[in-house]
């Protein structure tokens, strides 16, 4: 059995549609593909394979996660995206992230990879939830 995604409003999908026509436009003007792929790819990173836990949730917006090693620099293209990204509160963080990366792959000549919506956002302390819980 596939994994099941959930049903979002026609203003859900809205949204989504057209933060991802703002993120084009946004990634191919300022040429920022490399630093948002990374936020995405390090926002995926989270997962711990051992636990389940984790994932691309958008935590990346969180200092705690800015400040980890490997995610230093983060912050840059977290601040670039901000602006877009308060255009539209219905989009989650987590998939906010998730389809910057895949605008940036499809506008640098990429795939098209298909984007599946509806992550809630899950910080810090619902991870370790899970883990203990």
């Amino acid at each position: 059995m596939g994994k099941i995604y959930p049903s979002l409003s026609e203003e859900h999908k809205s949204a989504i549609d057209q933060a991802k026509g703002e993120l084009r436009a946004f990634i191919t003007e300022k040429q920022c593909a490399p630093l948002v792929l990374r936020l995405a790819f390090h926002s995926a990173g989270t997962f711990d394979v051992n636990t389940k836990t984790g994932g691309p949730f958008g935590t990346m917006k969180l200092k705690s996660e800015q400040n980890h090693g490997p995610n230093v620099g983060l912050d840059t293209a977290i601040e670039l995206l901000e602006p877009i990204k308060q255009k539209f509160p219905l989009v989650s963080y987590g998939d906010f992230y998730m389809m910057a990366g895949i605008v940036a792959v499809e506008s640098t000549g990429g795939p098209q990879i298909t984007f599946n919506p509806g992550r809630t956002v899950c910080a810090f302390q619902c991870r370790l939830n899970q883990k203990t819980g």
